[in-house]
């Protein structure tokens, strides 16, 4: 591997001091099993599959693939929206005809017939109960596990309000409710996934409060997603980095988790201007492509990344955003590339 990209020197010192750690961002293909079954012993066993496949691959930060948010009824989302508007207080879910009328297509969410819920009452807890959903995944690993959790914007922004009539307060409601559960998460790291946000650059700074707010009450690591949407393999969502640092620079967390892959890194210099306090995640594996990227092209990508921003920014290597859309012998190989592409950029191999 003649061209193969290398670290050496004083740069080779800091990597090696301060490992770069590989993940994934979160969800994973449902296994077959699972789908007309969603029995605890049959998602017991998916989990348990999907942790024991990250862990083969050699990740250093395990999810539980956001499986016990799937729902078979809604087979084309995996539950990012869908589970947490369906148990949380205050939203109906159910539409009649004069909701069809009233609300018609999301008109960001496109794929949509109707919102994801109505907000009819003030939000409260209902039936959701995160705690035991890390739970549920914490006693199948010894591993470091990460926790994820779709945030208090995003989730605003899905539904339809006729009841605050302020999508501020409805956003900090939902945030007060993901606080108080999330301070009784002890994962390695918990992640707030915010994937709306770039489609709503004018809500940043009442946006960056809510997710703050979350954030404050994490009592470990502390990582917020950001991407441009994937729906059937596509962006659904238009935009630019550089509009989104102001943002990035006023949240409370400790790293960010973002895509890049799928769009390329010409934007990495605009991460300059971010906080060194706050580390990155970058996205080195595209999740819209069936092709498995080679070790090779993984370790270019690391070194572009280390050259334009410094050795000392980059803590995660990840896929650009969830898997869920893809085939499962297409994923665990992803996985298996960016750890060793990892390796090799580090001299491993």
């Amino acid at each position: 591997m003649g061209g193969t990209p290398r670290l050496r020197g004083a740069w080779a010192e800091k990597i090696m001091s301060s490992r770069i750690k590989t993940t994934t961002v979160g969800s994973y293909p449902v296994p077959a099993w699972m789908v007309g079954d969603l029995s605890h012993i049959k998602l017991r066993d998916a989990v348990m599959a999907v942790l024991k496949t990250q862990e083969l691959a050699g990740l250093d930060l395990l999810t539980d693939g956001e499986l016990p948010r799937f729902d078979p009824s809604h087979p084309d989302a995996n539950g990012m929206v869908d589970y947490f508007i369906s148990r949380l207080g205050g939203i109906r879910n159910e539409f009649t005809i004069a909701d069809s009328d009233r609300f018609g297509p999301n008109r960001i969410l496109g794929y949509r017939l109707l919102t994801a819920g109505i907000v009819v009452g003030k939000i409260g807890p209902g039936t959701l109960n995160l705690p035991m959903d890390h739970e549920f995944a914490r006693a199948l690993t010894k591993f470091p596990l990460k926790f994820t959790c779709t945030g208090p914007h995003m989730l605003a922004r899905m539904l339809n309000d006729c009841f605050y009539k302020n999508v501020p307060d409805l956003a900090m409601d939902i945030a007060a409710v993901l606080r108080q559960q999330l301070e009784l998460v002890d994962a390695d790291t918990v992640q707030l996934d915010e994937a709306a946000i770039a489609g709503y650059p004018q809500d940043s700074a009442w946006a960056a409060e809510v997710v703050n707010h979350v954030l404050d009450g994490i009592v470990n690591e502390k990582a917020v997603h950001i991407c441009f949407g994937n729906y059937g393999g596509q962006p659904i969502l238009r935009g630019f980095w550089e509009s989104l640092i102001p943002f990035l620079n006023s949240l409370h967390c400790d790293h960010l988790v973002l895509e890049f892959a799928r769009r390329g890194y010409d934007e990495l210099s605009a991460f300059s201007a971010l906080d060194p306090k706050i580390r990155l995640g970058i996205g080195v594996i595209d999740i819209k492509d069936n092709e498995v990227e080679s070790p090779d092209l993984i370790a270019s990508r690391i070194e572009r990344i280390v050259k334009t921003l410094g050795p000392e920014r980059l803590q995660y290597v990840h896929p650009d955003c969830g898997f869920w859309m893809l085939q499962r012998s297409v994923v665990d190989r992803k996985m298996r590339a960016l750890v060793e592409g990892r390796d090799l950029f580090e001299g491993r191999l």
